[in-house]
C-alpha cells in the first residue's frame, strides 16, 4: 500500500503524540493502528524514518524551539500538539535536503489545522517562519 508524504506525516504525529502519553507502547503497533495496516503490512519507510529522527534528535529539537519563544514561555509550556508538529517539521528542515521549506511549513500548518487551533497555526507558522529566514540568510 502507498501512502502520500501528507499521510505519513499524520501518522508520525499521531504515533509521537501517543508516545508522549503511552511510552510503552510499540511503535509498530502505533504505524499499524494509525494508519489501518494489515498484518502482512509494513509501515512506510519514511514514517519510521521522521519518528525514529525526531524521538533521537529530540533535545536538539526542543533548543531550537526554545530559541523561537518569547520570554516567560519554554517549552512545558507549549501544547503537546503543537510541540509534536514543531519538533516533525524543524526535523524535515534540517534532515530532509530534497524538500521545499515552503512545502513543509505547509505541512505543518495543515497539521495544525486538524490537531490544532488557530492560535496555534500563527505561533507555529511563526516559529517556523523565523527559523527558515535564519537559515535561508546562511545558506
Amino acid at each position: 500500500m502507498s501512502f502520500s508524504r501528507h499521510t505519513i506525516r499524520i501518522a508520525a504525529f499521531q504515533t509521537l503524540f501517543a508516545l508522549q502519553n503511552n511510552p510503552d507502547e510499540t511503535k509498530d503497533e502505533l504505524y499499524a493502528q494509525v494508519l489501518d495496516l494489515k498484518s502482512h503490512e509494513e509501515a512506510p519507510a519514511y514514517l519510521k524514518q521522521l519518528v525514529e529522527g525526531v524521538e533521537s534528535h529530540q533535545t536538539e529539537l526542543d533548543d531550537v524551539i526554545s530559541t523561537y519563544l518569547t520570554d516567560g514561555w519554554t517549552i512545558q509550556r507549549i501544547a503537546r500538539a503543537d510541540l509534536v508538529i514543531l519538533r516533525i517539521a524543524l526535523y524535515e528542515l534540517q534532515n530532509e535536503t530534497d524538500l521545499p521549506a515552503a512545502v513543509v511549513i505547509n505541512e505543518a500548518l495543515e497539521l495544525a489545522k486538524t490537531f490544532s487551533d488557530d492560535k496555534s497555526r500563527k505561533f507555529i507558522n511563526g516559529v517556523l517562519g523565523h527559523y527558515e529566514q535564519e537559515h535561508a540568510a546562511k545558506a
